[in-house]
This record gives C-alpha cells, structure tokens and sequence, in this order.
C-alpha cells in the first residue's frame, strides 16, 4: 500500500469513529447538556464538530505518515500505532462517559488519560516523521482546552 492510501485508511478510520462518538452525542446535546452550568469561557456548541472534524483529520494524516515508514523501523512504528490506537479508543470513550452515562467527573478522569496518551503518541510520532508530529500539537492544545471545560463543567454542576 502506498503512503496516500495510508493516510487516507486512518483519515476514514478517524473520521468513522468521530462520526460514531457523535452519534452518542446528539441527543445529550439537545437535551441534557443546555441544562448544565458551564464556565463563561464555553465555546457555542457549532464550533466543536468542524474542529474535530479538522483534528481527525490530522490525527490520520499524521498516523498514516508514521505507518509509512513500518519498513524501515517495524518495532518502533509499531508501538507508535499502538499508542496512537489506545488514544483513539480513549478519545471514542470520553464522549460516552461524558454524553452517553452523563457523567462529567468519570470523563475528566478519563480526559487525564486521553491527554496522557496523545502526549506519548505525540512524542512517539515526532521521533519517525516531525510533520506527523507536529500534526498531533493543536489535538495536544484542543484536549487540554477540553480538559479543563470538561472539569469545570462538572465543578460547576456537582
């Protein structure tokens, strides 16, 4: 497989499960989620689905360009991708526990994690290729923005 097919397999595969996350979602956003308090710093709720569209994006861009080198470091981009799984599946996760279970502390438990994960993978990524990277820091910035609205909410709504 050639490196555009690649990319565009973990740009699907990441969009797929950003489309199925937002199936958990929808009706949390109708109907539980307007009822919460949230911090004056809460973005409107049209800009999350173009930005992690964007970052799904990237996510995939940047795994398909570290797939792209398995030929000439295997052990190395294999565990990359591992990481770069755990984070994706910790991603998909956190919108069940947050919007699927309504549980706002299980999720800033586990939003600790999924930064955690995208860290390692960041710092796995950048060590193959630098722009797979580099790809991975507005996800890095974007999930720690979300960190922080994501305990605040549920400071705010204990």
């Amino acid at each position: 497989m050639n490196k555009i097919s690649k990319i565009l397999v973990v740009v699907v595969t990441c969009l797929v499960v950003g489309y199925f996350s937002g199936m958990v979602t929808r009706s949390a956003i109708i109907t539980w989620y307007p009822t919460l308090v949230k911090p004056s710093f809460n973005p409107p709720n049209w800009i999350f689905a173009p930005v992690w569209s964007m970052l799904y994006i990237m996510m995939g861009v940047a795994a398909g360009l570290v797939w792209n080198r398995i030929d000439f470091e295997k052990e190395v981009v294999k565990k990359a991708l591992v990481f770069f799984a755990i984070q994706l599946a910790l991603n998909a996760l956190w919108s069940y526990l947050f919007f699927g279970l309504k549980n706002p502390m299980l999720a800033g438990v586990e939003v600790i994690l999924l930064w955690l994960m995208i860290f390692e993978t960041y710092s796995k990524f950048v060590k193959i290729n630098k722009i797979a990277g580099y790809l991975f820091i507005p996800y890095l910035f974007w999930v720690s923005f979300a960190s922080v609205l994501n305990i605040s909410i549920w400071w705010l709504n204990k």
